[in-house]
């Protein structure tokens, strides 16, 4: 085939380079089924790349035709019908005549492949076939009033779409032409003979001139219907003299319901013949054999339907709906679609019942022309107002949103298609937000990330409650394709807001949102914003929304117990040893209210203990001496007691926190009592807390935002017990210790030359054990209550000085006072812990 179509281009080729002509088309390869005075080639137009067909007659090999071949030009050219083949283009030289056509092929090539059809469905497409051969002739005979004279097999073509085009126009010729070449030259065609009429065979081919134009060629058309349905079969016997009636024995494939008709055509008597045009009618009566053919229905209701009722549209459609799967795939995608996707451009009740049929009969259109023969048109539905084209476009998306690519979606599908959030039938709007999952992909990042949202944001206060819902689906079905920070701006108060819906299934959704998006959410943020949103569900009114939002909850702790897992213990390990917290396990878990309060009270008071060395742990507290260290002006100081005491182990308060133990039983009364700490080891507790503070002054201060935890300028309340404190007792000086725990150390030190601090560590000082008085004890009750055994003081009456009421003026000036001596109290320190270290 190859080796043929190499030979014909060849040969073409040789005859342009001859003529010096540049041909409007390229030649392809050559038909080799067609035999007959033209070859027959497959071409392309080099304008526009359209498929052609192009028929070739060498004048050179066949001078004595070249009359019938130009008679063949000349009438193709002039004679326009559907069902004629189409002409598109000639190049005549004096040595070859080139007829551009539509891309057909022959009609005998084709029978061969519709031999493994089913009988159905071949009988079916040929008598559509004939259908449009006989009202083809019908126009030659009637109208035209020519005699086509060439109805034969190889005068027959199938264009792409299956239909049947009339050709072989060599011999068509009116009686009153003089360039009539029917009647001089109609014997010279190959097997003219085969294909003629008793009355040619007899009296010659001028012999049709004196009859009706169409008698000739309706015997062909016999003959032609015989040949289709018997393609294996000898020509009926009617075709030879005597020219005998057919018998029913010989009818072979022909319907019952053509058979009398077909008698009828081969009528040896051409007055008393039938025509094509009476065969025409026979066959669209109302039990006719071309009005009940499915095919020849739905073309004659496709070229009427802009005339038709609506009564007739819908049942066109209904037809078309039924039988789309039994149409021959050509049929379907190149007769019924482009008839159907011009009816949609006139819109109307029926376009919704055009648009699924489009689709439907599309999937058998190349990838490479379905953007064009398929998208164009329903793209610019997508602008169409009519509510009814709306719902089909949208309703039919996930048959053809595949096809299309970004650029079309953003600027021609979505600038109408967000038309539809705001549109005032629900149904549009509810369709428009569904279909948004469908698009996502193509949008752009700025429609996805802005545009998009902004509708769907005004979506979630539609008075729809299925709306609502369903956008709340949408923003969790968006979640992993928004940009970063949309994320975290978006969804956690798109989901809030319809956890506060009034409707039970909005609510739902917003839980099943949060947890089908749990990957877009930062771990912190499942924590502090998630969860804290999602909570208040957990005592929802209704049960679906309760046990959906215990499921989110579990599955978000989840998530974060497995992040925690990962985290180191602490992120400040100089914490845990201020609190002497060596080993995790003192952080022991609890399960309820009661026992928290237990472990959180035992684990202070053991870790306080464990700073302690182990000779301090076997010793006793001594009442004869004390630091002598500064309270808070606010706290009431007690008397020296020269009481010692026996504390145990786990009830010892530990210097530098400055922390308490539980207090004692009620039986036993509460007692104020000093520990007996050694001055060395105060003195270096001392220091490193002094240094500590004044780490912490030079850093921001108080954490908590001001300097001082006293607001100087609040009511006069909170400076009660500042007024009202009573003096601090004079130590006894026969204890050997001096009050100020710097002046001389047991080890016989020199002193530090500092101040003693104020309000640092509450005194500890041995004295007597006088009962408590009601307002001493109302002054301690305000610090906290303590386990150890502690002595009591005896009354004294307060200071007039402290006892003065401060203007506020002076307040101030005073805690300025202290706080400017604190700070340098721990400048000289840190410089003589300085000079220390370097000796």
């Amino acid at each position: 085939m190859d080796y043929l179509r190499t030979l014909g281009s060849a040969a073409v080729s040789t005859l342009v380079q001859k003529s010096g002509l540049t041909l409007p088309f390229i030649l392809g390869q050559k038909v080799t089924a067609f035999d007959g005075v033209w070859t027959l080639y497959d071409a392309k137009k080099r304008d526009d790349g359209s498929l052609v067909s192009v028929f070739e007659y060498d004048c050179t090999m066949r001078r004595g035709m070249i009359p019938i071949a130009k008679n063949a030009l000349r009438k193709l050219r002039t004679t326009r019908h559907p069902d004629v083949l189409k002409f598109v283009d000639v190049v005549e030289t004096e040595s070859t005549i080139h007829i551009v056509t539509e891309r057909v092929r022959p009609l005998q090539d084709v029978l061969q492949s519709w031999t493994s059809r089913g009988a159905e469905e071949r009988e079916d497409w040929l008598l559509w076939g004939l259908h449009r051969v006989s009202v083809a002739l019908a126009f030659l005979n009637d109208s035209c009033a020519s005699t086509h004279g060439n109805i034969r097999v190889n005068s027959i073509f199938i264009s792409p779409s299956g239909e049947w085009k009339l050709g072989g126009f060599e011999l068509l010729s009116n009686p009153k032409e003089e360039t009539a070449v029917l009647y001089t030259l109609g014997g010279q065609l190959p097997d003219a003979a085969a294909w003629a009429s008793p009355e040619t065979k007899k009296g010659g081919w001028a012999v049709l001139k004196e009859n009706d134009p169409a008698a000739g060629d309706a015997y062909a058309l016999g003959l032609l219907l015989h040949a289709v349905f018997n393609p294996t079969h000898p020509p009926p016997a009617t075709a030879t003299p005597p020219h005998p009636p057919p018998q029913p024995s010989s009818r072979g494939s022909i319907p019952n319901s053509v058979f009398p008709s077909f008698k009828k055509l081969l009528n040896p008597n051409p007055r008393g013949r039938l025509t094509a045009k009476g065969f025409l009618a026979i066959g669209l009566a109302d039990t006719g054999f071309f009005a009940n053919n499915r095919l020849v229905k739905v073309c004659l209701g496709l070229d009427n339907f802009a005339l038709s009722s609506e009564s007739e549209k819908n049942m066109l459609l209904r037809t078309l709906n039924d039988s789309a799967n039994s149409f021959p795939p050509e049929f379907a995608s190149f007769r019924v679609l482009p008839s159907l996707v011009s009816a949609l451009e006139f819109g109307g009740a029926s376009a919704a019942t055009i648009l699924p049929l489009v689709i439907r009969f599309g999937k058998n259109v190349s990838p490479e022309d379905y953007p064009t023969v398929i998208l164009g048109p329903l793209v610019k539905l997508f602008a169409s107002p009519d509510r009814g084209t709306r719902m089909a476009l949208l309703d039919h998306l996930p048959e053809y949103v595949e096809k299309l690519d970004k650029k079309t979606m953003d600027t021609k599908v979505f600038p109408h298609l967000q038309t539809g959030f705001s549109d005032t039938v629900a149904v549009i709007r509810e369709a428009t937000v569904k279909s948004v999952i469908l698009i996502a992909p193509l949008l752009s990042d700025r429609i996805l990330n802005n545009d998009l949202l902004r509708f769907l944001a005004k979506m979630q206060s539609d008075p729809e409650a299925s709306i609502r819902t369903n956008t709340c689906i949408l923003i969790g079905r968006l979640g992993p394709s928004l940009g970063y920070n949309t994320k975290r701006k978006v969804l956690v108060p798109a989901f809030s807001r319809a956890l506060k819906d009034s409707f039970v299934h909005a609510r739902v959704a917003g839980l099943m949102s949060f947890m089908a998006t749990i990957e877009c959410f930062e771990t912190e943020d499942l924590a502090t914003k998630v969860i804290p949103n999602i909570s208040f569900t957990l005592v929802d009114k209704e049960k679906l929304v309760r046990d959906q939002a215990f499921k989110a909850i579990e599955l978000f702790v989840k998530k974060l117990e497995t992040h925690v897992a990962t985290l180191p213990e602490t992120a400040v390990p100089e914490a845990s040893e201020t609190l002497g917290i060596t080993s995790p396990a003192q952080a022991t878990l609890v399960n309820s209210a009661a026992g928290a309060a237990g472990v959180l009270a035992g684990w202070a008071i053991s870790s306080l203990g464990k700073k302690l060395a182990a000779t301090d742990m076997q010793s006793t507290m001594a009442s004869e001496s004390a630091l002598a260290i500064d309270r808070p002006t606010s706290a009431p100081s007690g008397s020296a007691s020269t009481h010692s005491l026996d504390v145990q182990t786990a009830n010892l308060a530990g210097v530098r926190s400055g922390l308490s133990t539980p207090s004692l039983p009620k039986g036993k009364g509460m007692q104020l009592g000093a520990h007996k700490v050694p001055a060395s080891v105060a003195a270096a507790a001392l220091v490193e807390q002094l240094a500590e503070e004044a780490a912490a002054a030079e850093s921001d201060g108080n954490p908590w935002g001001n300097d001082d935890l006293i607001d100087i300028n609040a009511d006069e309340d909170d400076w009660s017990a500042f007024e009202t404190a009573p003096p601090a007792a004079a130590p006894p000086e026969s204890n050997g210790f001096s009050d100020d725990p710097w002046d001389q150390g047991e080890n016989g030190s020199t002193p530090l030359p500092v101040q003693q601090p104020k309000a640092i560590i509450p005194q500890a000082r041995p004295s007597p054990v006088p009962t408590l008085t009601a307002s001493a004890a109302a002054d301690w009750d305000s610090v906290g209550t303590w386990d150890e055994p502690s002595a009591k003081k005896p009354p004294s009456s307060p200071s007039p000085q402290a006892a003065t009421m401060l203007s506020k003026e002076e307040k101030a000036a005073e805690m300025a006072r202290r706080k400017e001596e604190r700070k340098q109290r721990i400048a000289q320190m840190k410089e003589q812990k300085r000079t220390n270290v370097n000796q």
